[in-house]
């Protein structure tokens, strides 16, 4: 049975003050008995988070990395000083960074294929966007995705990687994907999975939902025989997010 993963994205928001106050209060509350749980926070509030949490099993993730580990990338930062800040996990391939960056799909694949080297657990996400769910595309667009995220990537080193489907339409906008909308996506994850690698291998990647997951829809998405848990955006800044590992460990 695959291990549930709550995690957190906290976006362009808390100061490095703010961040260690945030999670020293929050630390506590949350049990992790069964269930993973992390904070991807702003790089430059890594180390006082990583302190924040430290005695606790609460991971600490980066929201972004570059595929180069030095050199002349003014403002980028590499999987070398992730790792050294206490960094366990990295979000690759969010919507925000695709549609505001730039960033494709060749990069992406990248940046994945740099953590794995560094043992920093990826989580890739994908998505659709509003117009390609009306137009039914969504199924073929988030396959690409995945097959150009894991292009390169062995199976044994997939198997410690994570995906988080978000739907782009769902992102902030207080609109979430129903659970059977949500269901049907993170099987076809799935399904993309076992094509590029095996049955198995596809059984044992977890696959997390993200869009809108707030205290009162959480239970009911993570209920779903595919999806493993949340990518959580603006409730996991919230005393909330506590309700939220809560349900992933009730599920």
């Amino acid at each position: 049975m695959r291990k549930k993963v709550i995690a957190g994205n906290w976006k362009m928001n808390k100061t490095p003050s703010e961040t260690k106050q945030i999670l020293t209060q929050m630390k506590d509350k949350i049990s992790t008995e069964g269930v993973d749980v992390l904070f991807c926070v702003p790089a430059i509030s890594l180390t006082g988070a990583v302190e924040a949490v430290s005695g606790t099993d609460i991971k600490i993730g980066a929201e972004n990395m570059f595929y180069e580990e030095q050199g002349a990338y003014t403002g980028e930062i590499s999987a070398l000083m992730l790792k050294d800040a206490g960094a366990e996990y990295v979000i690759i391939g969010h919507s925000e960074r695709r549609q505001i960056f730039g960033e494709d799909n060749d990069m992406i694949n990248k940046k994945i294929l740099k953590a794995i080297e560094h043992q920093i657990i990826p989580v890739i996400c994908c998505g659709e966007t509003l117009e390609q769910r009306e137009a039914g595309e969504t199924i073929d667009f988030v396959d690409g995705q995945i097959k150009s995220a894991y292009s390169n990537v062995s199976k044994d080193d997939a198997l410690n990687t994570i995906i988080a489907y978000e739907p782009i339409w769902a992102i902030g906008t207080g609109r979430v994907a129903t659970s059977a909308q949500a269901q049907e996506v993170c099987a076809a994850i799935r399904k993309c999975l076992s094509e590029i690698y095996d049955n198995e291998t596809a059984a044992n990647i977890r696959v997390l939902y993200g869009g809108s997951v707030n205290a009162s829809n959480a239970a009911e998405l993570f209920a779903m025989p595919d999806i493993d848990g949340g990518l959580v955006g603006g409730a996991s800044l919230k005393p909330e997010f506590c309700d939220i590992v809560e349900a992933g460990r009730n599920n």
